[in-house]
């Protein structure tokens, strides 16, 4: 307990430059509003098909273990606003904590709306027994995707609470991050998430090259996070206290997001172009499907189609 009085009693009072402070509270909302059309393309369809578990899975184990870095490695920040800071530099110095705090909070609601508008189709399957007649279909079970999708949900609380309980023993008993045992902890949650936020996007860049098709995800928060991950990245290498295995993870995330967002737009663009060819083709008296006067070229060469 004497170090953790002794480390919060170690403040700079060093000012931020402006544009710094700019881009950090830029960040902050654009972090909030960018997640908001894929909560709501969730909700107003009702439907969270085509989200892989996996991939949120590994996102919020990583955005956890990004979150209690920052707070480890800035945790002297919050004895400052006490003692030492105004409102004003307390502010500025824990902008980071807030940016992380926010993607944090936004990141665990898709994987609550995932769980809640799981699609009901996919949540059982039949109990194939081996008897005969009626009783050869029983019952249905829960699907195999929908209890995975459970365990996800599950061990993400649990990691969330280890990693709270050991963080805050450290820092109570042991010492801030100028202790080694915490700043190896704080360095081992950064690897951590920058491990897994290198392979966080890849489920999720399979499952949608395999279903050719965009799903539940908005291509809109993509737009909005890919160009942010870079700047993001940026504001936290330039608040103090904080190390690369704080910033670097979202430089790779910006670059695998990247990835999903040019993979998305173009099923987007086929499933637009197929709808209007189904929409401009006419079934013609001998079953064969012909095009009318407003079918493009395209539609015209379309043969086969049923």
């Amino acid at each position: 307990m004497e170090n953790l009085i002794e480390v919060l009693e170690e403040c700079n009072i060093d000012e931020n430059k402006p544009i710094d402070v700019f881009i950090a509270v830029f960040l902050a909302f654009g972090i909030l509003i960018s997640y908001l059309p894929q909560h709501y393309k969730i909700i107003s369809t009702k439907s969270s098909e085509g989200i892989s578990p996996l991939f949120l899975l590994l996102g919020a184990v990583s955005m956890t273990c990004s979150y209690f870095n920052i707070l480890i490695l800035q945790f002297v920040q919050f004895g400052c606003c006490i003692n030492t800071y105004s409102a004003g530099y307390c502010f500025e110095n824990v902008l980071g904590i807030i940016q992380l705090t926010i993607q944090w909070a936004c990141f665990t609601m898709i994987l609550i709306l995932f769980i809640s508008y799981f699609p009901e189709y996919e949540k059982t399957i039949p109990n194939i027994s081996l008897g005969s007649g009626y009783n050869s279909l029983t019952a249905t079970i829960y699907s195999p995707e929908w209890l995975y999708s459970l365990q996800v949900a599950g061990a993400v609380g649990v990691h969330f609470i280890f990693t709270l309980i050991v963080s805050a023993y450290l820092l109570i008993f042991i010492g801030g991050a100028e202790n080694k045992t915490t700043r190896y902890w704080a360095d081992l949650l950064g690897v951590i998430s920058l491990i897994l936020a290198s392979v966080q996007y890849l489920p999720q860049i399979w499952k949608t090259w395999r279903r050719k098709s965009v799903g539940a995800l908005s291509i809109q928060m993509m737009l909005l996070q890919t160009p942010g991950s870079f700047l993001f990245a940026y504001s936290l290498a330039s608040s103090k206290g904080t190390r690369w295995s704080t910033w670097i993870v979202f430089l790779i995330t910006g670059c695998l997001q990247g990835t999903l967002l040019v993979m998305c737009i173009c099923w987007h663009y086929r499933e637009k172009r197929e709808k209007l060819l189904d929409e401009n083709l006419i079934i013609g008296p001998d079953g064969n499907l012909v095009p009318d006067e407003h079918t493009r070229l395209l539609g015209s060469q379309t043969d086969g189609r049923s």
